[in-house]
């Protein structure tokens, strides 16, 4: 199921400008990937409007020039960062739906703090710039597809009416609480964020272990 993600990424290059997405040279490259980190850090510590080329260089410790060697343009590097991080975040996902507890799992993935605050700053860019807007939509519909049908295969070991607990319902209930708490957090906003995860948590930790029992018994 987690090979729809390397299928996406593929289709994800043929989106946005012809630019958008074009390599330069080698993937492995010290010098890329310290470009990449340093844009990755501006976006999630200043915010993307701070990420310019000659910012990016500095805090990467080379030349303005290597930047645009690397990246010929903004969206390419953008669309770079994204994809690396979509990545990491897919392999991440993979751990937590094999792990003992899966559901717990995927709640305390979603809300990795690195992890919300650059998908905040991707979901700005993509109101200004079309490529980074079709790449953010056909990862995160990916994404879903791929818990979905990991939820499902998790609800159907375990027993669960998949009636009364829709896997699609339950992804965007992860999706949509972690959304919403990480958007209030950037506000600065935090009133009722600690009852909320401790209604959410406790409740997981029940289920995950009535089901656990559940499976066992059965």
């Amino acid at each position: 199921m987690l090979n729809t993600v390397s299928e996406e990424r593929s289709r994800g290059r043929r989106t946005g400008t012809a630019r958008a997405g074009r390599r330069v040279g080698a993937e492995d490259s010290a010098t890329r990937l310290a470009i990449l980190d340093a844009t990755a850090k501006i976006m999630r510590e200043e915010g993307s409007a701070a990420a310019t080329s000659r910012r990016v260089a500095a805090v990467a410790g080379v030349k303005p020039p290597l930047v645009h060697y690397y990246f010929p343009t903004m969206d390419d590097l953008y669309l770079a960062v994204f994809r690396r991080g979509a990545e990491a975040h897919v392999e991440r996902q993979r751990r937590a739906i094999f792990s003992d507890r899966p559901l717990r799992a995927l709640w305390d993935l979603s809300r990795e703090p690195h992890g919300t605050r650059l998908q905040l700053e991707f979901m700005a860019l993509a109101n200004q710039r079309p490529a980074i807007r079709a790449e953010l939509a056909a990862y995160t519909d990916r994404f879903r597809e791929i818990q979905v049908t990991a939820l499902t295969f998790i609800a159907r070991e375990r027993g669960l009416d998949l009636g009364e607990f829709p896997p699609v319902v339950v992804s965007l209930l992860i999706a949509s609480l972690s959304g919403a708490l990480a958007t209030e957090s950037a506000l600065g906003v935090h009133r009722g964020h600690e009852e909320l995860l401790a209604f959410v948590e406790g409740h997981l930790d029940r289920f995950e272990a009535d089901t656990a029992g559940r499976s066992a018994a059965g």
